[in-house]
């Protein structure tokens, strides 16, 4: 009997799912130190945590790209009171070490460091000119467990030994990253109280999709970069940085930020629904009538076209017995633009398909308002086909937890108070 050799993309995979500086060394023993780009001057990066477009790579079409590797760390501030100015500058230090030794970009590193309600609770004032409110269930036919941690960290990179290096050395467990010494730690000031990890891009699903919620045939395409077989975050269809930055109050220049972790069902998706039902389901019937979705979606350019299908979503499951998942989403546009910057990437956490659903948005209302576009409710009950079969990818996904925070701009990422001024 012989055994299968990992490829590299599964070995990174893994890697960075176990994390710690055993599996780093691991990485970095099996494929050598990456070249990395080197750091920036803090002082001259965007007022902008979130500012990663300009600085990211793009596919073929000019979408912008997403990093491939993603960690996610839930944190808790290890004083019940309010945060010292020794602690932040400590935080602040930190985060700038990074800064100056990767370069801010996709072959580097990117993150930010958001804030939850439970961090300003702590807080005799009210946040400013935020409302963030406590996560919630938002549909009827969903019951998450809710995050609320302090903080989430979300550090970026195409290079799966970066982001474990930047995880350490924040640890307090690497004193260099990228042969630049590290001037602090996150240690003794912020604490991990959960971890999770994901991957997005052309080939990474298919490598790593031998888990619980996708079949044994393993059908994901070779050249998906998402486990439902589809490309997704056309630059068309994401709201701008500019749209999703808050423009008014204390924290001016920042961004809410909204983080699922959505669980996937695809034995049905693959086994049963044909291509056409899967276009259908995803984008809208008039794309698999029209054969206009080629592929994975490439074809498609910056735009999904989704502008091209019915914009009655209750006549069109009525007559056609389905609605597309963007085509539900499309009714949540404002001034004909999406509300919603999407930097979302599949995960196989627990050995489960999934998708760390993550969104930035001007104000959480922003995400809750697209989210009910997207349940579609008024579809169920007034089509005569049931919610199940016609009411977009609904049916294929189970949101296991929530979260909603506050990504200040860069001046106020360390431990900020609730009203800056």
């Amino acid at each position: 009997m012989t055994k299968r050799g990992i490829s590299r993309r599964e070995f990174a995979k893994s890697a960075v799912a176990i994390g710690g500086t055993a599996a780093l060394s691991a990485c970095l023993d099996r494929f050598g130190a990456p070249d990395i780009p080197s750091g920036t001057d803090p002082s001259t990066l965007p007022a902008r945590q979130h500012a990663w477009d300009q600085f990211s790579a793009t596919d073929d079409a000019g979408n912008t790209r997403l990093a491939s590797h993603h960690v996610l760390l839930l944190l808790d501030y290890n004083d019940d009171g309010t945060p010292t100015e020794s602690d932040r500058t400590q935080v602040s230090d930190a985060l700038q070490s990074l800064e100056r030794a990767v370069g801010w970009e996709t072959e580097g590193l990117m993150f930010t460091l958001g804030y939850s309600p439970a961090y300003f609770d702590r807080f005799d004032t009210d946040l400013s000119g935020v409302d963030l409110p406590e996560p919630e269930a938002l549909a009827e036919f969903e019951d998450p467990e809710l995050d609320t941690p302090d903080a989430l960290l979300h550090l970026a990179s195409d290079h799966e030994s970066v982001v474990l290096e930047a995880e350490e050395a924040l640890k307090g467990n690497r004193d260099m990253i990228n042969d630049h010494e590290m001037a602090t730690s996150f240690d003794g000031i912020l604490s991990q109280s959960d971890r999770r990890t994901g991957f997005v891009g052309a080939g990474l699903p298919a490598e790593n999709q031998e888990v619980e919620g996708i079949p044994d045939s393993q059908p994901v395409p070779d050249d998906a970069p998402l486990f439902m077989g589809f490309k997704s975050g056309f630059d068309g269809n994401q709201a701008s940085e500019d749209r999703v930055t808050i423009d008014e109050g204390g924290f001016t220049g920042g961004a809410t930020q909204h983080l699922s972790r959505i669980r996937l069902h695809l034995q049905q998706w693959y086994e049963q629904d044909s291509r056409d039902q899967r276009v259908s389901k995803m984008f809208c019937p008039a794309h698999a009538e029209e054969g206009r979705v080629e592929g994975v979606g490439e074809n498609l350019g910056t735009d999904s076209g989704i502008e091209d299908c019915a914009e009655n979503v209750v006549e069109s499951s009525r007559s056609e017995g389905v609605v597309g998942h963007s085509q539900k989403l499309s009714r949540a546009r404002e001034d004909e633009s999406p509300r919603l910057l999407r930097r979302d990437f599949d995960s196989t956490d627990g050995g489960e398909a999934g998708v760390h659903f993550l969104s930035l948005q001007e104000s959480i209302a922003d995400f809750v308002e697209t989210k009910a576009m997207m349940n579609g409710t008024e579809v169920a009950k007034e089509s005569a086909v049931g919610q199940e079969v016609n009411n977009g990818i609904l049916q294929y996904m189970t949101v296991e937890r929530r979260g909603n925070y506050l990504l200040p701009p860069r001046d106020l990422r360390a431990l900020p108070p609730a009203n800056p001024s």
